[in-house]
């Protein structure tokens, strides 16, 4: 507030190599006021700006988390790759030896049962054609009686008129 000395705005510090010289209402750099609030900048900066205090932890708190991240998905990899490397060398083969033993039992279950419904139905066959060869010769009796019969009703009676003619064929 005297005269040459350099006055600074509140809260900045004095610019080097004079300048203007504008007067401060609270004086000097150096006098106790600009102190005062000097360090009242850096309390409230210290106290209430945690600004600088969350950026570290936030920095701190990801670094963390992606060596954590990147380890545990490291580990899963390697149990994944343990898993297919064990089932295939292991698992597979084994898989398919025991596939391939069943399907041959099968297959002879198979064939053993094929086999059995050819022979079946050879015999379905044999008896039916049985059965159609004792009708037929079944109705050849048949019509042989009925063919005798007519023949000696004739002999018997030889004036009645001749009877109905009977459909021979079945």
């Amino acid at each position: 507030m005297s005269g040459g000395e350099t006055e600074t705005p509140v809260g900045c510090e004095a610019t080097p190599g004079g300048g203007d010289k504008k007067k401060d209402s609270l004086g000097t750099a150096g006098s106790p006021a600009h102190l005062i609030i000097k360090d009242l900048g850096e309390i409230h900066s210290r106290l209430l700006d945690h600004r600088p205090v969350i950026q570290g932890e936030t920095r701190y708190f990801v670094k963390e988390f992606e060596e954590k991240r990147g380890l545990r998905e490291m580990r899963v990899l390697e149990n994944l790759k343990n898993m297919i490397h064990e089932t295939n060398e292991h698992t597979l083969p084994k898989c398919r030896e025991i596939m391939q033993d069943n399907l041959n039992q099968v297959l002879q279950r198979l064939r053993a049962a094929s086999d059995s419904v050819c022979r079946l139905q050879q015999r379905e066959q044999e008896r039916k054609k049985m059965k159609s060869q004792f009708l037929l010769s079944g109705a050849e009796e048949i019509l042989e009686f009925v063919e005798n019969k007519k023949q000696t009703t004739e002999e018997k009676h030889p004036s009645l008129p001749p009877p109905c003619v009977l459909n021979t064929h079945l």
